[in-house]
């Protein structure tokens, strides 16, 4: 039965959620020959999913909306189990959706959360289905809904059991790596490390679009280059060299090379007779401050509960706070006066000796992003006793999410598998090779910028943490003897067997700078 063909096993599957991403897998999952029910409160959202099914060519299996829930879970029966995928709002809706087909679920019954949730509520609505008997698997979907209509990136976790059972329909959905032919799903461990690993895939996302975005900034403000060219070198990145392969350079040359056009986008975007979408665009990133995208910050909260420096990661969430209270800023810029982006006048450097620096910095600015999320996520993994298999993890990320980059996936992979224990990435060779070859070209644009007050928090963060990180004459010193001072927190002595290095704990040491 385990091999048995997942379409003739489940026959169908019950979407909850018919926005633009559970709407794209209604579609994917019915051309893989599902039959589907859609269920979604919001009505009119499921007429628009019926509705383009009714005029579709390329659907297998039948699609069928439904506006009551006992309905809806009802049009499942027949399976050997109800296998559901949820694509809704983390925290509240899914627990509200959940309380309202728990009295349909039976025992064997599947549930695949499919949302962008807290892995902590995922952990107590498995334990909470465990009580009746159902499998609630936290299933992190990486790749927007495009790659959710054409293959995701997966990372679902949970019950052994269930997910041997679900995960050759999963590996069929899944992306597949270019490279190798293989499924980018894996089941990732127990509880909720799937969401977890989500999680700081959109932290490290969230790093890369910060370098990213700075870059661009660079060379549009800095060195006076206009959308097209910066477009045709974006293109460049993408074709070879460190940066090959990478999602987000290549999306980046297709948007730096879309025009206003009379028509637009035939939804009312992107109309006019000349001029670029992107100056349509307000620098203004609100998902995080209302509230639909919980992902990043938990990144920056977890690193700083376990312990593990991701700056990078952090100086790029701070920046998207910082722009999306814009009326705020609007008030503030009269306040600050501060200087804008001003042209880079003497260059130092030749233009394509500076763009191949600034070539150099996104790289070590992406790498440290992944060291940071993938540091982070061996933490929770040895704390949680989830055994995550780091190199299953850049399996995941090879194709169909949004940290796809081939040069930095072939370097990792090969040191990371079967690696369930590697703290620190900067001690694989490779690395650590890389990040030291990059970091002169680093600092010349960090420097370079700051000196003509280009925007660049994430850049900028990725050169102080490849200092401190690799440092050994830190200004803690200082702070450690402060500390003592006014709060007899003790310190290690330096050369001390013991101390020195020794383990991340409180010295023996107190000295009598004051007497209280």
């Amino acid at each position: 039965m385990a091999d048995m063909d997942p379409i003739k096993r489940f026959k169908r599957i019950g979407v909850v959620g018919a926005g633009s991403m559970g709407s794209m897998m209604t579609f994917a999952f019915s051309e893989m020959g599902l039959d589907v029910s859609v269920f979604d409160v919001d009505k009119t959202n499921v007429d628009k999913v019926t509705n383009w099914a009714k005029s579709a060519n390329d659907v297998k299996g039948k699609i069928s909306g439904f506006y009551n829930t006992k309905e809806f879970t009802q049009s499942l029966e027949g399976a050997e189990h109800k296998l559901f995928m949820f694509s809704i709002t983390h925290g509240d809706p899914a627990d509200s959706v959940l309380n309202m087909i728990k009295p349909d679920l039976k025992k064997g019954d599947i549930v695949l959360d499919g949302g962008n949730e807290n892995y902590r509520r995922t952990e107590r609505r498995q334990k909470e289905c465990a009580e009746i008997g159902v499998y609630w698997i936290g299933v992190g979907v990486s790749g927007g809904y495009q790659s959710a209509r054409r293959g995701p990136s997966l990372s679902p976790s949970g019950d052994a059991k269930a997910l041997e059972l679900v995960m050759p329909l999963l590996q069929r959905y899944a992306a597949k790596d270019p490279k190798s032919g293989a499924p980018c799903v894996t089941r990732v461990g127990p509880g909720g490390s799937g969401h977890y690993v989500k999680m700081v895939h959109n932290g490290i996302e969230g790093g890369m679009l910060s370098s990213l975005a700075e870059a661009w900034s660079f060379m549009h403000y800095g060195m006076g280059m206009g959308y097209e060219e910066i477009g045709d070198v974006f293109a460049q990145w993408d074709s070879a060299g460190e940066l090959r392969g990478n999602f987000l350079i290549n999306i980046g040359a297709d948007i730096l090379r879309t025009k206003r056009t009379p028509h637009g986008d035939g939804k009312g975007e992107g109309i006019g007779d000349s001029g670029f979408v992107l100056d349509d665009v307000l620098d203004k990133v609100v998902q995080d401050d209302d509230g639909t995208e919980g992902t990043p910050y938990w990144s920056i909260m977890e690193s700083a509960q376990r312990h593990v420096s991701c700056p990078t990661l952090a100086a790029a969430h701070y920046l998207r706070i910082a722009s999306g209270n814009r009326q705020e800023r609007v008030q503030a810029s009269k306040k600050l006066q501060m200087p804008s982006p001003r042209l880079i006048r003497d260059l130092q450097h030749s233009k394509d000796v500076l763009l191949e620096k600034l070539r150099k910095a996104v790289y070590c600015s992406f790498l440290s992003s992944f060291c940071q999320g993938l540091e982070l996520i061996s933490r929770a993994s040895e704390d949680e006793g989830w055994n995550i298999d780091l190199g299953k993890c850049i399996q995941i990320w090879r194709a169909g999410c949004i940290i796809k980059s081939d040069y930095i996936a072939d370097m990792l992979q090969p040191p990371l598998s079967g690696n369930t224990s590697m703290s620190n990435m900067k001690f694989i060779d490779a690395v650590s090779t890389e990040l030291h070859n990059s970091f002169g070209a680093l600092k010349d644009i960090v420097i370079e910028g700051t000196k003509t007050d280009q925007y660049m928090p994430a850049i900028s963060a990725t050169l102080d943490y490849l200092k401190y990180e690799g440092g050994l004459m830190l200004p803690t010193k200082f702070m450690e003897a402060q500390m003592d001072y006014f709060g007899a927190h003790s310190y290690n002595k330096p050369g001390v067997a013991g101390e020195d290095p020794g383990p991340v704990m409180k010295g023996p040491h107190h000295y009598e700078w004051k007497v209280a």
